[in-house]
């Protein structure tokens, strides 16, 4: 099997089951030692903490564009190492209670309300889940449609991230207060890449990436509109579609729009071979001048993918076809735990998903066997109590207590594991699967490899190599290639777009009427990472509804035996480069790159 935590035991006939936890003496073992460890850890900070040089640092807000989300690391700032990390959501995510009860057409406006900047992805997610409710899919010019406005949303979200929102972390600004060695050799250290960017020197990399006055930082506002036209052209408005329906989308098929939509990606693409040369030279000056940027935020090799952009002549919706449809996705799908590759089969995704509460604001529920509502995915393989399509999210607002409840985020783990998911994950799933169904991106010994055409810039052929570990800068690195890979699925899908109208195969959407009752869930990504709606339908209406964002995956709080989210741990593995004397001028940056390296 893919799991070795959940609760589950193959019959001498090869069929799976839910086994009693109390009575498994080899598994409770193990969530023992964990418990243990998570526990041990606790004690010691308990006695550091009568240390007087250790600083309670709270960072609040955390990013650049909300508010809702809050740092406390505890720091020993004479050895500069974080010693305890914890991540606060402060507003609760309300959306899938919001449609418990309605109508199933609804999910699909209200459930891209979740997120503004990857609304689309969320919008298509719904939309899947209906599909699979109802064993519908939409005709094959809709799917391509689908994937063309995903593409422009994902480009647009990676060079924001780089330019504006995690960029200015490693701007002239930034480093010229936090290290002034690093920006003094940054101004003597010739790029790499000059004939492809046209910057001499590092510091002029990081001149440009200052923020409201760099002309990089300029550059991608320009960028991230042309991405964002695509979604308006295909979604009807952005944020926020409003063609995105179940079985279809509502668009006009003509040759005008797609031709529209290439103009841009050929732009976007040009562009792409320039960040990618930036980004390179960047986390490439970083590790020279030094090495210990390869610990900040680094993480062991726990990496998820759902995958997206379906093969249209594939894709059928079903749960039972999920694993063929999912192996011809343009990324595909997979799970890598402690750098293996363990599945890369959704139905395996699904099954693996559990959700924990212990620590987040929402109240207990019942765990008894007999009282799951869905004991068995549609192909009878067992599921755990605490599975989305399980999961009863009761508000239980109480005041923050680190120890207790302390974050909005409930706490997602794939077979009890905290896992990273994004563009790192996705380029990373993708190079060891060695599956590519893109004709313009092929994989090659521990890396990925990426062809673009000519066009106001010549061709060229990036390579994707996968680093030692997951670390900040190699997410910001796998982010610029992130966005030459989703044009370059634009690309193709765009080819395929023109051959379906010359052909006449111009359908946009098939009539389908809810089920009684079935279940769904829509496997789909945006740029920050996995995105999953789990649905139920009971008599004709929504029973239950639980969405998953990469937020919670990576943002949660610890889980039932005490283990940090992605966020807190990769806190914790960071060491403190920041160069300061006293406590009071610290800033923090290192904590500031980690935590947006995940672009939350």
């Amino acid at each position: 099997m893919a799991f070795r935590n959940l609760p589950f035991e193959i019959d001498p006939y090869g069929r799976a089951y839910l086994r009693d936890e109390e009575a498994d003496a080899p598994f409770s073992v193990e969530a023992d030692a964990r418990r243990g460890r998570a526990a041990n850890r606790d004690r010691n900070l308990e006695k550091l903490a009568e240390n007087q040089g250790l600083l309670n640092l709270v960072i609040d807000p955390l990013t650049r564009t909300q508010s809702h989300l809050t740092v406390l690391a505890v720091i020993d700032f004479e050895q500069r190492r974080i010693l305890d990390a914890r991540l606060e959501e402060t507003q609760p995510g309300i959306h899938g209670a919001l449609l418990q009860g309605r109508e199933p057409s609804d999910a699909t406006p209200i459930a891209s309300r979740v997120k503004g900047t990857s609304s689309g992805a969320h919008a298509i997610a719904a939309a899947m889940a209906l599909e699979m409710a109802c064993g519908i899919a939409p005709p094959p010019l809709a799917i391509i449609s689908r994937n063309l406005g995903a593409c422009g949303e994902l480009i647009s979200e990676c060079v924001q991230h780089l330019f504006v929102l995690a960029g200015p972390d490693y701007s002239e600004a930034a480093l010229s207060r936090t290290s002034l060695s690093l920006w003094a050799k940054a101004q003597k250290t010739a790029s790499s890449n000059y004939d492809l960017h046209g910057l001499e020197t590092i510091a002029d990399l990081m001149r440009g990436l200052n923020p409201m006055s760099g002309h990089l930082y300029l550059e991608s506002l320009q960028m991230v509109r042309l991405a964002r036209e695509i979604c308006a052209m295909i979604f009807g408005k952005y944020p926020h579609p409003a063609t995105i329906v179940p079985a279809g989308i509502g668009i006009e098929p003509n040759k005008e729009t797609f031709s529209l939509v290439l103009g841009r990606i050929n732009t976007l693409l040009d562009y792409a071979k320039k960040v990618t040369a930036i980004w390179d030279d960047l986390v490439e000056f970083f590790y020279d001048a030094e090495p210990r940027y390869r610990r900040v935020g680094e993480l062991p090799g726990n990496l998820l993918s759902v995958g997206l952009w379906d093969d249209p002549d594939q894709y059928d919706a079903s749960y039972t076809n999920c694993n063929d449809w999912g192996a011809f996705r343009l990324a595909t799908p997979g799970v890598i735990v402690n750098n293996e590759l363990r599945t890369g089969r959704l139905t395996d995704i699904n099954i693996g998903i559990e959700m924990f509460d212990e620590h987040s604001h929402f109240g207990a529920r019942n765990a008894d066997p007999d009282a799951i509502p869905v004991p068995a995915d549609p192909l009878s393989e067992p599921l755990s109590p605490m599975h989305p399509w399980n999961r009863d999210a009761n508000f239980a607002p109480d005041a923050r207590d680190w120890k207790g409840r302390y974050s909005w985020n409930p706490a997602p783990r794939w077979d009890r594991e905290p896992m990273e998911t994004g563009p790192l994950a996705r380029m990373w799933i993708g190079a060891v699967s060695a599956v590519q169904n893109c004709e313009f991106i092929g994989a090659g010994r521990r890396s990925l490899e990426i062809f673009l055409p000519k066009g106001q810039q010549p061709a060229a052929k990036l390579r994707w190599q996968i680093p030692e570990r997951p670390n900040a800068l190699e997410r910001n690195r796998a982010r610029a290639y992130n966005m030459a890979y989703a044009g370059m699925v634009a690309y193709a899908n765009l080819l395929k777009a023109f051959d379906c109208i010359r052909r006449g195969d111009t359908a946009m959407s098939v009539r389908f009427r809810p089920p009684e009752r079935r279940t769904g869930v829509g496997f789909w990504e945006c740029g920050r990472g996995s995105v999953t709606h789990h649905l139920s339908i009971r008599n004709r209406l929504i029973a239950n509804y639980q969405i998953i964002t990469p937020a919670e995956w990576m943002g949660s709080p610890r889980d039932a035996i005490g283990l940090p989210g992605i966020y807190e741990a990769a806190l914790i593995n960071t060491p403190l480069l920041e160069q300061c004397a006293r406590a009071e001028d610290f800033t923090g940056i290192d904590i500031l790159r980690t935590i947006r390296s995940f672009d939350p």
